[in-house]
């Protein structure tokens, strides 16, 4: 791990956080009490930063120095937010295709995933604040530099960027073993957010709900699941396909 892909000790971690950089997370030993402690979440609150309790012992591994409790790793990107993109990419006139990832956890497939959507043009990743994969140091070199380039919006509620996206004219396509069309069926020539679950749950009920189509990819042999980042670059392809005959038939 290079050194400089986190910081230790509870005032270095509070200076970060006062400064505005950009924090993928923060590890705080499970009982970490005291002064300095009610400061760092006091930071901490209002920010999206997601904070982990964990045993000392994890605390140890990541640096044998005086860590007082606390690790904060740097994120490898600055994220943003769907509401400050998304009229941004209107002005410059495109129709954009976002991918959100809910619930998805392994960070080779979120670097795959994020190859993809550099190779196919995607405008954008999303991702929640919690319960998922980031965009540090690991994930950068799983996405072969990618994520240098590709934005990747953090929202700390899915259900209201969904919300968003909807009434910005977006059409929300969810990838689920429950959906009623054939992937093909769907139209991906509107603005677009494609949702991919998390490989063993899904995608949860209440963003399902929200979805304009949900979608099925056939599957013929034995296992009965893809690979997530299998998934999503079929869809994102999918995309790429109807929007470059789109084009092709305007011209």
């Amino acid at each position: 791990m290079n050194k400089s892909d986190f910081i230790f000790g509870i005032r270095a971690v509070i200076e970060a956080i006062e400064a505005g950089k950009d924090i993928d997370r923060v590890l705080v030993k499970r009982d970490m009490q005291g002064d300095l402690a009610r400061e760092l979440f006091g930071a901490l609150r209002g920010t999206q930063i997601p904070v982990q309790r964990v045993p000392v012992e994890k605390l140890n591994r990541i640096t044998t120095k005086n860590h007082q409790g606390v690790v904060a790793f740097i994120a490898s990107v600055t994220y943003q937010h769907v509401e400050d993109l998304v009229p941004t990419l209107f002005e410059e006139g495109k129709t954009p295709l976002f991918v959100m990832l809910d619930g998805v956890t392994d960070v080779r497939n979120f670097g795959a995933i994020a190859r993809t959507c550099d190779c196919a043009c995607a405008d954008a990743i999303i991702i929640p604040t919690h319960d998922s994969v980031s965009a540090g140091a690991d994930a950068m070199k799983t996405s072969a530099g990618a994520l240098h380039t590709l934005p990747v919006c953090r929202e700390a509620n899915l259900a209201t960027a969904i919300k968003y996206l909807k009434q910005c004219g977006f059409r929300i396509i969810g990838a689920t073993e429950k959906g009623n069309r054939n992937y093909t069926e769907a139209h991906y020539t509107d603005p677009v957010c494609l949702i991919m679950g998390a490989e063993d749950t899904g995608i949860p009920t209440e963003h399902l709900a929200l979805c304009d189509d949900w979608v099925a990819i056939p599957q013929y042999g034995h296992i009965g699941s893809l690979n997530v980042s299998v998934a999503a670059g079929i869809l994102i392809y999918e995309a790429v396909r109807q929007r470059t005959e789109a084009f092709s038939k305007s011209l």
